[in-house]
């Protein structure tokens, strides 16, 4: 299973363009099973979707995971799930996080695979209050979990002790800023029962100008 994760940022490029298309361009070109968004929806009001829904049918061939709590976001918290039409999405979850400022997490299980979205905190004390209300409220789904997002962690040596002893952290490589990357703000923990075959940036094609993210991906398979 190839899975994608994307800070979008609402959609508005770094030329400061909001374009919808242009991000399901960049989504169409990874050629994911799975995608995750972060910032998928508008912050105020109701939340509604940076990505009309009638365009998503229109231009790529995903299904939105059902997620949100309204008929007008993509998601929960502006965390969002596509899936490539035929795959069945057997459960899905919703996660509280805590924090200074309102953070969810959501899971859809995806073929077998508890597929993690989340979009972490700006500073660190909250990120790991965070990473531990994902892995407990995981329990004993950890270990077919895999957790992809913006994980707003400027170090690749610390920051992650909360999932050191349930998951693998990977970071694919330096995904921010699109126009000049250097550093890996986005990345994947996955669980014991998976295994991690490639994993990436996506750079080409409108990536660079698309958000002020590029994205992730990873290609999993299950162990043994």
């Amino acid at each position: 299973m190839k899975v994608a994760s994307y800070n979008i940022r609402k959609a508005m490029g770094i030329d400061r363009r909001r374009d919808p298309a242009r991000i399901l361009q960049v989504v169409n070109q990874i050629g994911a099973d799975v995608v995750v968004l972060q910032e998928a929806d508008l912050r105020l009001g109701p939340r509604p979707a940076a990505i009309p829904r009638f365009l998503i049918a229109q231009e790529t061939d995903y299904d939105v995971v059902d997620l949100a709590r309204n008929d007008v976001s993509l998601g929960w918290h502006g965390n969002a799930i596509f899936v490539r039409k035929g795959l069945e999405v057997t459960e899905t979850r919703r996660f509280e996080l805590p924090g200074l400022e309102p953070r969810g997490a959501v899971m859809a299980r995806v073929e077998g695979v508890n597929v993690v979205g989340a979009h972490l905190g700006l500073l660190r004390r909250y990120r790991l209050k965070q990473m531990s209300e994902i892995r407990d409220q995981l329990g004993a789904l950890r270990a077919e979990a895999a957790i992809f997002g913006d994980f707003n962690e400027w170090s690749d040596v610390r920051g992650y002790e909360p999932w050191e002893r349930d998951f693998t952290l990977t970071l694919p490589g330096r995904s921010y800023h699109a126009s000049r990357p250097f550093v890996a703000l986005d990345g994947i923990a996955y669980g014991s029962a998976l295994a991690l075959d490639d994993a990436g940036v996506e750079e080409g094609g409108a990536a660079r100008r698309a958000s002020d993210h590029l994205p992730i991906w990873a290609q999993l398979s299950r162990r043994g």
